[in-house]
């Protein structure tokens, strides 16, 4: 993977779909968790509101269809069944060998809109977890993506000026996260996917 021309001092790296292709698992469970409003939510729909956090797609799927789906409650069942299907999930290659190869020798952070539970799980069964300084998750900040406050906190968990960090992100959302924090970003382009597999 290229890395651009910088004075980098910290990578920052996106968990779904950046480091772990969890796209298709997540949208799996989701389809799952909401049963028969699960037509409500199509998979556009989905990769649409990539990096937006958990709590909020269930805000939006209330607002947009009329819905008063508890959303505590609905995001436990589908992270209970995220948790079930975790072992479809594969790394992204090319990401994954550039965090190994600079472990060490850069801090590194993980900045998530995901639960800390899921998250974790997620880097425990790709082998990575001990690769980062820092994890931020959903429970580390009050402004998801596009907001810049993950990436910020990431940033100073690492004690490192923002403008001196480069995000690693696979979404438009994250993307605008990164460019509010003054941050310069490398996109990571989605896995290549087989027709009709999900």
């Amino acid at each position: 993977m290229e890395l651009p021309q910088g004075d980098f001092a910290a990578f920052i790296f996106d968990c779904d779909g950046t480091l772990a292709d969890t796209m298709p698992t997540h949208y799996r469970a989701w389809q799952t968790a909401l049963g028969p409003r699960a037509a409500d939510f199509p998979e556009a729909m989905f990769y649409e509101l990539g990096g937006v956090p958990t709590c909020r797609v269930v805000e939006i799927l209330n607002e947009r269809h009329g819905y008063s789906m508890p959303v505590e409650e609905t995001v436990a069942v589908k992270e209970k069944y995220f948790l079930e299907f975790s072992n479809e999930v594969a790394e992204i290659g090319p990401v994954v060998a550039l965090a190994r190869e600079w472990h060490g020798r850069i801090p590194m952070a993980v900045a998530s809109g995901g639960h800390r539970r899921i998250v974790m799980s997620t880097l425990r069964a790709l082998g990575i977890a001990g690769l980062f300084d820092a994890i931020v998750t959903a429970e580390d900040y009050l402004r998801g993506k596009p907001h810049p406050d993950p990436f910020l906190e990431a940033a100073r968990r690492l004690n490192v000026v923002p403008e001196r960090c480069l995000v690693f992100e696979d979404t438009s959302t994250g993307l605008a996260a990164a460019k509010a924090a003054g941050m310069a970003c490398v996109l990571v382009p989605p896995p290549p996917r087989i027709p009709g597999a999900a």
